[in-house]
């Protein structure tokens, strides 16, 4: 089971830090990511991160802005996002899956999504 928090809205150039709850690791679970999914848009991957080596892969769109992290003692990872643009509003979902890919089709289990707001 996953549960996102930290949602919320934010002005323009603010930031905002995203936490993703696992309540049950397993080999399905090796790459947690991160995606977004705005109105009328297709769900985009935002980035990823593999539990083991702790390597992180980023969308462009969010490079240099947004940073993926793992607190294994807590069973948790985080999105750090900088610098939001009103282009980053979107629902945010956190996933689990068997290796890292920012394809949503990758990635079997989901979140129930967090919303972000940027004005």
């Amino acid at each position: 089971q996953l549960v996102e928090s930290g949602g919320g809205s934010v002005q323009a150039g603010g930031s905002l830090r995203l936490s993703c709850a696992v309540t049950d690791y397993t080999a399905s679970s090796n790459c947690m990511g991160w995606f977004r999914q705005a109105p009328g848009k297709e769900r985009e991957g935002v980035g990823n991160i593999g539990r083991i080596g702790g390597r992180t892969s980023y969308a462009d769109s969010v490079k240099g802005r947004f940073t993926i992290s793992q607190d294994k003692s807590k069973n948790a990872v985080y999105l750090q996002m900088n610098s939001l643009e009103p282009e980053d509003t979107a629902m945010y979902y956190c996933a689990a899956g068997s290796w890292c890919s920012l394809r949503p089709a990758q990635y079997p289990y989901w979140g129930q999504g967090t919303q972000v707001t940027v004005s």
